[in-house]
């Protein structure tokens, strides 16, 4: 299998240099996330709904609160990303009734039916990012990054203890 796969013409095919690793990875997430959001923008979306979007397709109904843990985003990120797809008429807020206080968040019947065009805007995106890459290559690629995402999140984990 080869590993690195140059997507510029005439790049060198040597191995990687292991300091620009990092590089590459960064570029790709960049990548990604601009094809993916080009593709959102077509149905009325602009970057980082999607994810709330979806997180209320799979439990509605969530607090803020919990979107905000369950993204790994900041409250008020999440906070003002809610209100700008309440505004778009995709989500709409409710009190909560044990706790007037609180809100929940929920699809609009606007919200619902744009979720078929979420998911066919991920994975058309992951399909031209895979384009080119056999079962085998891709098992490993998600296997490669799920490994560095969970080095990562230790990183995290032992910098937040000291």
């Amino acid at each position: 299998m080869q590993a690195w796969r140059s997507v510029r013409k005439g790049a060198s095919m040597a191995k990687p240099d292991k300091r620009q690793v990092l590089n590459r990875l960064q570029s790709t997430a960049r990548a990604s996330r601009t094809a993916l959001a080009n593709r959102l923008l077509a149905h009325g979306f602009y970057a980082g709904q999607d994810q709330v979007m979806l997180a209320l397709a799979s439990e509605d109904g969530q607090t803020p609160g919990k979107l905000a843990e369950r993204m790994g985003a900041r409250p008020p990120t999440i906070t003002k990303t809610i209100n700008r797809l309440q505004t778009q008429g995709f989500l709409e807020k409710r009190a909560s009734s044990g706790d007037q206080r609180q809100a929940h968040v929920f699809l609009t019947e606007t919200g619902q039916a744009a979720i078929k065009a979420i998911e066919k805007s991920v994975k058309k995106t992951e399909k031209q990012a895979l384009k080119g890459l056999d079962k085998k290559e891709q098992k490993a690629l998600a296997k490669l990054l799920a490994k560095i995402e969970t080095n990562l999140g230790a990183i995290e984990v032992d910098s937040a203890r000291r």
